[in-house]
């Protein structure tokens, strides 16, 4: 049985593409991860999020807890079982959305209090307590608990944050540790906090490793600060982990972000962008993003991107009927063009990493971004 084993079997420039193994499964880098927040990712079956290409998914500790529960998935089975994914995933820790979600938070060294979004209900997440819902869950990557703020923020504040999360960095490894059943299989992540800010960055990296992790996690950026800033932090961060442990770059991103950070090094990804923009009528191409709601749309035969293999695509579904479901509010509006964009991002990954492994991926990203870039409909 591979608990985790990360090989990289090329690189260009500071650009890597390898494999993750694990029990349940190979995750081919770079990578990224559908997010499934609710065990679903939305729109989609998962024979069809698979056959999309995708390796893995993330699951979200904060919403799970809420509901139905973690402890009524773990009666039920586990994630995987409950859901009908049964190769790899990653559950986040809830931090982000007890931060962004929550009402009344209050934030201690014991953990964060909050009410719940859906009924007010009061609960605290801890590091202990978020790590053992992603035991319950049956999670292959667990995430640390981690405290984020929003950018642009005092250094002061930047530090306090930082430093705390180091803290509960630690007492998530002591929880994961503490169960050998799930960590006898399943692997933790520790994630970096510091914001904007170098030396910041390098201590939270220094505290990880001295900790030790399978892999390491860029947190607090896709927050508000731009991508100028993002990559600024990425040209740096990225080259602060040890290089045989695979690097996450949490909550990003565009098509456009993804690249520029594969070229920076970092080997996986997760966003809500292809499922949100699915239901919200937009599009991914080739060509840049589809606003399909657009009047222009709705006498076009033309498919999304006559370059995409998803079914929609190959198969002849047409702007014109794509724009009269999406305007019509017809649910199958919305799982066609999520279908498309999930589909659009894995072939995306797939683009990158045979353009790793051939040592051309400055050319790759160069004709994409240029493409990409030119036109939006």
């Amino acid at each position: 049985m591979t608990r985790f084993d990360f090989t990289i079997a090329a690189t260009d420039g500071a650009a890597r593409t390898g494999a993750i193994a694990m029990e349940r499964g190979v995750i081919r880098t770079p990578a990224f991860m559908p997010v499934g927040t609710a065990a679903t990712v939305k729109g989609l079956r998962p024979t069809e999020v698979r056959a999309a290409g995708a390796d893995i998914i993330l699951g979200n500790t904060y919403h799970l807890m809420l509901r139905p529960g973690a402890e009524r998935i773990a009666r039920l089975g586990g994630l995987h079982h409950f859901m009908g994914w049964e190769r790899p995933i990653l559950t986040d820790s809830g931090g982000y959305q007890v931060m962004s979600l929550s009402a009344l938070t209050k934030r201690s060294e014991d953990g964060v209090a909050f009410a719940s979004h859906l009924d007010g209900s009061r609960h605290l997440l801890s590091p202990e307590r978020s790590i053992e819902i992603q035991r319950l869950l049956g999670a292959d990557i667990v995430m640390a608990f981690d405290e984020l703020i929003a950018l642009p923020a005092p250094r002061e504040a930047m530090q306090a944050a930082m430093e705390r999360s180091m803290r509960w960095a630690a007492r998530s490894r002591a929880a994961f540790d503490s169960h050998a059943g799930h960590s006898g299989r399943a692997a933790l992540f520790g994630i970096q906090q510091g914001g904007l800010d170098e030396r910041l960055r390098a201590e939270s990296a220094a505290a990880l490793r001295t900790i030790g992790f399978d892999g390491y996690a860029i947190g607090g950026l896709a927050v508000g600060e731009g991508q100028e800033a993002m990559f600024g932090v990425l040209d740096y961060a990225t080259g602060q982990f040890p290089v045989d442990s695979p690097r996450y770059l949490m909550g990003v991103g565009k098509p456009d972000d993804i690249v520029g950070a594969v070229l920076r090094g970092v080997d996986m990804f997760d966003c809500v962008l292809p499922t949100r923009s699915g239901r919200n009528g937009q599009a991914f191409s080739l060509d840049g993003p589809i606003n399909i709601r657009n009047a222009r749309h709705n006498e076009d035969q033309a498919v999304l991107d006559a370059e995409c293999g998803c079914p929609s695509c190959a198969g002849g579904v047409s702007r014109a009927y794509l724009h009269h479901l999406v305007k019509a509010g017809e649910m199958l509006g919305a799982m066609l063009m999520t279908e498309h964009n999930i589909w659009f991002y894995q072939q995306l990954m797939a683009g990158l990493r045979d353009a790793i492994a051939g040592r051309r991926v400055h050319d790759f990203a160069a004709h994409f971004l240029a493409r990409y870039r030119k036109a939006a409909s």
